[in-house]
């Protein structure tokens, strides 16, 4: 699975910078989004936007997201190629929820180096965010693909649908944050985790299915991807917290994040349902300090370790990704490519970064 996102990775960023290039000019400026009223600033959008989204976009990232998509289109009998643009949809989307999800979290840091707003301003970064969940609209308005008046309206009203859920799962989060008690039930972590992550994995199958003109499949291929989204979510959470294991306590501020933001993962409502009530009373207090030391997130790691929660969430993941791959029984998909959504939902668990 690595080596088709290794291979794919390349084109989809090539064609995201149809989308966004890299240089922004006066006639990008005017085909892209008309005629100035009066006269735009390209430097000013250039640094504002250009620089900031392609700072994080360079910096890593799989486009899974990108790469499921162009899977899925494959797997109902149509040329991958023939739909790059619509692919670069859910792929900027997600990355524009990173941005302003790394503002709301107080995030430290983003692939390695610092989360955009300490490099770029909060302000900055917060438009740059905000703009990436607009600019893919232009992708169906545009229509490259010579859709039917129908099938574009299907695609704005699902998106519309998808994203508006999308925030329902960042709102139940960032109220979690604000509060010292955990008192999550793991159905609502899994419904947060199915909006907030889950809908950007629907967003790339129920696109692939509408643009395909495949509607009889639509719901079979979003619940893939939701269960398979939400199992990489709880499966990312855990080697945060793995390699911070591996590291032994001697590590810097980008490791050990979900603990230092005070993030109420899966393993942390498992803790607190079965820990000692002291070991849960210093949890809390270690995830609601300001900041931690080292040596406190490595105190909270153990307390999880200790009550069976890393390995718990672990087999939460591990049974939402065979429950993916179960969505596409019955579905009527080309062998080779849902062979190939088989091993993804595997791949999001299994990897080791």
């Amino acid at each position: 699975m690595r080596s088709v996102l290794d291979e794919w990775r390349p084109i989809v960023d090539e064609t995201i910078e149809s989308l966004l290039p890299r240089e922004v000019d006066e006639a990008y400026l005017t085909d892209f989004f008309g005629a100035a009223s009066f006269a735009y600033d390209p430097t000013a959008i250039q640094n504002a936007l250009a620089d900031p989204i392609w700072d994080l976009l360079d910096r890593g990232g799989k486009r899974w997201r990108a790469v499921l998509f162009l899977l899925f289109v494959d797997a109902f009998g149509e040329d991958p190629e023939a739909f790059l643009e619509y692919a670069t949809i859910p792929e900027v989307l997600h990355n524009g929820t990173i941005i302003v999800d790394d503002v709301e979290d107080g995030a430290t840091h983003r692939r390695g180096s610092p989360a955009l707003h300490h490099t770029h301003g909060t302000d900055v970064a917060l438009n740059a965010g905000n703009a990436m969940y607009f600019l893919p609209l232009k992708v169906i308005t545009r229509d490259p693909a010579n859709l039917s008046p129908e099938t574009r309206l299907a695609a704005y009203e699902m998106l519309t649908f998808e994203l508006n859920r999308t925030h329902l799962g960042q709102g139940m989060d960032i109220c979690w944050h604000n509060e010292k008690e955990v008192r999550i039930t793991e159905p609502e972590y899994l419904e947060m985790c199915a909006c907030k992550t889950g809908c950007l994995g629907r967003i790339v199958a129920r696109l692939a299915a509408i643009v395909t003109e495949n509607p009889d499949a639509e719901d079979a291929a979003a619940n893939y991807a939701e269960d398979m989204a939400v199992a990489f979510q709880i499966a990312d959470d855990v080697l945060d917290v793995e390699h911070a294991m591996e590291e032994g306590g001697s590590f810097g501020k980008g490791v050990g994040n979900d603990i230092r933001e005070g993030k109420k993962t899966l393993m942390v409502i498992h803790a607190a349902d079965n820990a000692s009530p002291e070991d849960v009373a210093r949890l809390e207090e270690l995830l609601w300090a300001e900041e931690n030391t080292d040596e406190e997130v490595m105190e909270a790691i153990d307390i999880l370790e200790s009550a069976g929660s890393v390995d718990y969430a672990r087999g939460v993941a591990e049974d939402l990704s065979a429950e993916s791959k179960a969505h596409l029984d019955g579905v009527d998909l080309e062998a080779g490519p849902e062979r190939k959504l088989r091993s993804f939902a595997e791949f999001v668990v299994e990897r080791e970064r």
